[in-house]
């Protein structure tokens, strides 16, 4: 007797963006590349579309011009009239809207792949939006499986109050991909090396499943945001600890209460309070500055997928 599994429609139109942040380069150089010679993201009833998500950004080599373009894309801004007054990033979103959503209908793109840098040390890093979709969950399996011995992490970004309106999320499968260490505006052959192989591998297992592959029950490993945490701040809001020399490029790696996170400039450690182990992630990400995050506490739990197979075959 088969185990239960769940079937569904073959994958048919994908797309995977680079410059959704105009200084995260490794994304923007694939996909430029990609726009030139395509032929190793096709695949047999595939139709592939790379896509450069913030062309002006990409053009200054700069995170955003306006606002940040990876968190507008809520439902509120993408039905805003289009005017003169809006932000470039939200005009954007709705553009992309039309091009691949729109969101929550039948007619978006089935998958986006949507390419990042960090500058923090959080290596090979998949970003999952939903914890109950079995077929992300299989193809991340599948993902991190083909990367062995390279390490691949799964960040999960449910969260009842932390709201992430990605620009991947106008697809039905949204899939985020960070590769770090990286600084802004570089690029390391190492790092592109390591995000076109992720591409590659989700290709692959996408292209298996639509030929009718039943892949069967898995589990993954995966570290779900439970809080951001800021810098020590004072009175006017500046920075007055740094991260602690024994945290800093430990993304992933255990925190335990009462390690160091911070340190003055006079020495005083601050320390981990509470109760419970986190794995921190995001840690000293030169891009969340602006947004008041020093990292990301995360907790770690293992997520199972039911076995999948194209209802095609």
């Amino acid at each position: 007797m088969t185990s239960p599994h769940i079937t569904g429609k073959p994958i048919k139109k994908i797309a995977i963006f680079g410059g959704t942040h105009g200084n995260e380069l490794t994304g923007v150089f694939l996909v430029k590349h990609w726009l030139e010679n395509d032929a190793e993201i096709q695949r047999t009833g595939l139709e592939v579309k790379p896509f450069i998500t913030n062309p002006r950004a990409v053009k200054k080599c700069t995170r955003y011009i306006d606002c940040d373009l990876n968190r507008v894309c809520d439902l509120e801004n993408l039905g805003k009239e289009m005017s003169e007054d809006l932000p470039y990033e939200v005009k954007r979103a709705q553009e992309i809207n039309h091009l691949f959503g729109p969101k929550n209908s039948e007619d978006s793109y089935d998958i986006i792949f949507d390419l990042h840098n960090t500058t923090s040390n959080m290596g090979c890093t998949l970003i999952l939006e939903d914890s109950r979709n079995d077929f992300l969950i299989q193809m991340y399996h599948y993902i991190k499986t083909s990367l062995a011995p390279l390490p691949c992490y799964v960040y999960l970004i449910e969260h009842p109050s932390l709201k992430y309106t990605t620009i991947s999320s106008v697809a039905k499968y949204p899939v985020g991909i960070e590769v770090g260490p990286q600084p802004q505006g570089v690029l390391r052959a190492d790092i592109l090396d390591q995000m076109r192989k992720m591409i590659k591998h989700a290709l692959d297992f996408i292209y298996q499943f639509n030929e009718g592959k039943e892949f069967p029950p898995c589990a993954i490993e995966v570290y779900k945001v439970v809080e951001k945490v800021d810098y020590p701040r004072n009175e006017s809001g500046e920075i007055t600890a740094v991260i602690h020399p024994n945290l800093q490029d430990q993304d992933w790696k255990p925190l335990h209460p009462g390690d160091p996170m911070f340190v003055t400039l006079d020495g005083k450690t601050i320390l981990l309070g509470g109760d419970c182990t986190v794995y921190p992630v995001f840690v000293n990400e030169a891009a969340y500055y602006e947004k008041k995050e020093a990292f990301a506490k995360t907790t770690k739990l293992t997520l199972n997928a039911k076995s999948i197979r194209s209802s095609f075959h």
